[in-house]
């Protein structure tokens, strides 16, 4: 509908109206009157143009009605029904286009499918001078449209169950088994996805758990290394569980490190559009990271551009159940424990300066004895340092699972780590990376007055108490910058770079300079790495 309002000195306005049916009709009317319609808010002008496009597509029809106490009842009951549609609808406005929308909601599903009615306006000035006179000529243009909305919400729920230490393959705990799922009399077999490595240690717990429970298990073996997480091994697994024949609402179980859970997580994601699995994570870093949230993904070379970019593929898909027993860090060496660490620091500096006092001063002790330490284990650090940092995940990642926020304060060391890890030939895992990343953003924020050198000092000791490196030779300017550029990229245009600015508080900025990053390289330079 185009409605055309051709302003004069005059006292009347002409009004040009064309429906999109193509029928046209001219009219003068009073300029109170166009006045009057420009004065109504845009929900109410959608509304009567809806009705009218409705009109229009029925014919209409005369009646008349008694004034009898049926036809009033009749009336009465008409009006009510009237005032519960309308109360049912809804409007709002689109937030990319500016349309007015009218949502109605449709009787077979009332809460999911609603019937939209949306309206867009448009409006250009063209001023025209004469020699008699100066016209200006506003058109106003109108447009419909219609379709339906589907609203539906995910039951996302999860349990992440902490284990009593070092019962989780004793068949006398039931929880293992429990997490498969409720299956028919006579179905006894179950599918597990396993670290080779987890399975050098614990193959043989594992398969006497089930076998003591009267349980099948078929074991699909995959490498956990990072080289290793690439599409090549989903498919693999989605080959083993189209040949084991996995049922539709059959859990599987993911028994390993960060790597092999994202891998398994995205095969649990693709296979019949999405199957149950259970995460039981075997490293510190898995523990406190991995296996809290809901992302999967592998890293993907494009063939394009050959170039490899770190968990580009991936999805959100929520495990059935955690089951985290700590007593598996114990079969970690040092450097492993140390990279977990990485994350652990990473949420004390950017939420909690309780869990960075409990890192500075126990955190070496539990790296050297591999959580193991009698009198930290019976005063409760050890258990109180997992338990905070998988609520801190918890608390950060719960109301904000899909990412609809992009600033987020668990990113942090996670914007120059990224090129670290994929660096051709690098010897680095994932938590040392981050802790590079980590310190170096605590030097940009050192320049830019957020904390003071004794801050810096102290995250560095902590830092270096933790066995956690510090710096790397890779890590130069040209990596930084396009580290930068990557971000702006991966969270939507902006850097969104996570700082601190005291120990347990942060902030996202996008400002950071290349030239800032130039003078934060050489001032790291200065540390006794």
């Amino acid at each position: 509908m185009t409605v055309k309002l051709i302003r004069k000195s005059s006292s009347t306005v002409d009004v040009a109206v064309k429906s999109p049916l193509g029928d046209a009709s001219s009219t003068e009317v009073p300029k109170s009157v166009a006045l009057i319609w420009e004065s109504l808010s845009p929900d109410v002008r959608a509304a009567l143009i809806a009705s009218e496009l409705n009109n229009s597509d029925g014919k209409t029809s005369a009646s008349t009605s008694s004034n009898t106490p049926d036809s009033l009842s009749d009336q009465n009951s008409s009006i009510s029904s009237s005032k519960e549609e309308a109360a049912s609808i809804t409007y709002e406005k689109c937030p990319v286009s500016g349309a007015q929308v009218m949502l109605t909601p449709v009787d077979r599903a009332p809460k999911n499918v609603f019937a939209f009615t949306k309206t867009h306006f448009t409006e250009k000035s063209e001023v025209t001078k004469t020699s008699n006179a100066t016209v200006t000529t506003t058109t106003k243009v109108v447009t419909t449209s219609r379709g339906w909305r589907n609203i539906f919400s995910l039951p996302i729920s999860y349990d992440v169950n902490m284990v009593a230490h070092g019962t989780l393959f004793d068949p006398m705990n039931s929880q293992l088994l429990d997490a498969t799922g409720v299956h028919p009399e006579g179905y006894n077999s179950r599918f597990a996805v396993v670290d080779v490595e987890v399975d050098r240690l614990y193959g043989d717990k594992i398969r006497s758990y089930f076998e003591a429970m009267g349980i099948d298990l078929r074991v699909c073996l995959v490498n956990g290394g990072e080289a290793d997480k690439r599409p090549q091994a989903v498919n693999y697994i989605l080959d083993q569980l189209c040949a084991y024949k996995l049922r539709r609402r059959e859990p599987f179980l993911a028994i390993g490190g960060g790597c092999v859970l994202d891998i398994a997580g995205m095969a649990a994601c693709l296979y019949r559009r999405g199957v149950p699995f259970v995460r039981v994570p075997t490293t510190l870093l898995a523990i406190v990271d991995a296996s809290v949230g809901v992302k999967n993904g592998v890293d993907y070379c494009c063939g394009v551009t050959d170039e490899t970019y770190k968990n580009r593929v991936g999805s959100f898909y929520a495990p059935s159940a955690c089951l985290l027993d700590p007593a598996f860090i114990a079969s970690q060496d040092r450097r492993n424990i140390s990279n977990g660490f990485g994350e652990i620091l990473k949420l004390a500096l950017v939420r909690s300066a309780d869990l960075f006092d409990l890192l500075e001063a126990h955190g070496k002790t539990l790296v050297e004895s591999r959580f193991e330490d009698a009198s930290l284990k019976q005063a409760g650090v050890s258990s109180r340092i997992i338990d905070l940092s998988i609520q801190i995940m918890l608390e950060e990642l719960g109301p904000n699972l899909w990412e609809s926020k992009l600033d987020r304060c668990v990113d942090y060391g996670h914007t120059f780590s990224k090129l670290l890890e994929m660096v051709p030939g690098a010897d680095i895992m994932h938590g040392e990376a981050v802790n590079v990343d980590g310190f170096f953003c605590v030097i940009i924020s050192y320049l830019r007055g957020y904390i003071d050198m004794d801050t810096v000092d102290r995250v560095f000791s902590c830092m270096k108490s933790l066995s956690l490196p510090t710096n790397s030779s890779d890590l130069n300017l040209e990596l930084a910058w396009q580290s930068c550029k990557d971000a702006i990229e991966h969270r939507h245009g902006e850097q969104r770079i996570p700082l601190i600015t005291e120990i347990g508080e942060s902030i996202c900025v996008s400002d950071i300079t290349e030239e800032e990053l130039r003078r934060a390289l050489e001032l790291m330079d200065q540390f006794d790495h």
